[in-house]
């Protein structure tokens, strides 16, 4: 006989109905907590310092918005700052990858003396913390002259034993069969990586642009250290500068929110844009 229904269905299918709206449940709690700070500072950046310190909180949109983002923008130099930090993680975003790509090229598709223990070196780098390179870092930047310039927050990014763990991992996934047709075909190593190794990396190269372009637009430490001028320092930075305070030594927190927002757009975009590759990359979708 089969399983008896009633007017909501059978005992599975409730069971499985109440399953179902707990998860949901679970989800919906899970993206307020996660969305209750962006929310909280949408908020404030709407208000003047005297309604943000308000108590109890005032959680509405008030008419202090454009002064605040303006003053945010102009006033502290986020513009300036915008620009650098772009500049920075662009040209460190693209260098990395170049990097990563060529690396693994020579780990995956060269034999030379020492190719294991030189990939094992290279790996053991991501267990260095950064405090521990920046004074030798800091050295030879000094040997360079690089010391206050963009070549300082630029170049020592190009090094990257992530991308050359994720190209090394997804090359020696790619069959045999195309690598052996590709040299009867008389294409060479930088033929082969250009015009069949970066096409089927199309994923993984989304990947490493997200990931990077957010880790270089968050730096903050190593900026901090090398850069002295105002108007070469980077948007973390500019943030520290924003809750500092005033001349007065008072810090207007609605400011601060909207500088805050005005920082966290550039990564937000690069995120919505690239998201299917970052997803398909990071091995948590299928590949198309």
């Amino acid at each position: 006989m089969g399983a008896k229904t009633g007017l909501f269905g059978s005992k599975a299918q409730r069971r499985r109905a109440l399953s179902t709206a707990g998860v949901y449940l679970i989800l919906i709690f899970l993206l307020v907590i996660i969305a209750a700070p962006i929310l909280f500072a949408i908020f404030k950046s709407t208000q003047t310092s005297q309604q943000v310190l308000r108590y109890p909180p005032m959680l509405t949109i008030e008419k202090n918005a454009r002064q605040n983002f303006q003053q945010a923008w102009r006033h502290y130099g986020l513009n300036q700052m915008m620009l650098n930090s772009a500049f920075i993680a662009i040209v460190g975003t693209t260098g990395k990858i170049i990097t990563a790509l060529l690396g693994a090229l020579a780990f995956v598709y060269f034999d030379f003396p020492g190719k294991q223990f030189w990939f094992f070196f290279v790996l053991l780098t991501l267990m260095l913390p950064i405090p521990v390179i920046i004074v030798p870092l800091f050295n030879i930047m000094a040997g360079f002259k690089w010391v206050n310039t963009y070549y300082a927050i630029t170049v020592p990014y190009f090094a990257s034993a992530t991308g050359i763990f994720l190209f090394q991992q997804h090359f020696m996934s790619i069959p045999a069969s195309i690598v052996d047709a590709a040299r009867m075909d008389g294409v060479g190593p930088f033929g082969f990586l250009t015009r069949i190794l970066v096409p089927m990396s199309a994923n993984v190269v989304g990947a490493m642009v997200v990931i990077q372009f957010i880790y270089l637009w968050n730096e903050y430490l190593w900026p901090l250290i090398v850069i002295a001028e105002p108007h070469r320092q980077v948007v973390q930075v500019g943030l520290k500068i924003l809750s500092g305070g005033n001349a007065q030594g008072v810090t207007n927190w609605g400011v601060v929110m909207a500088g805050a927002l005005i920082v966290a757009l550039p990564p937000l975009v690069i995120l919505l844009i690239l998201h299917e590759y970052f997803m398909a990359g990071v091995g948590l979708a299928d590949e198309k």
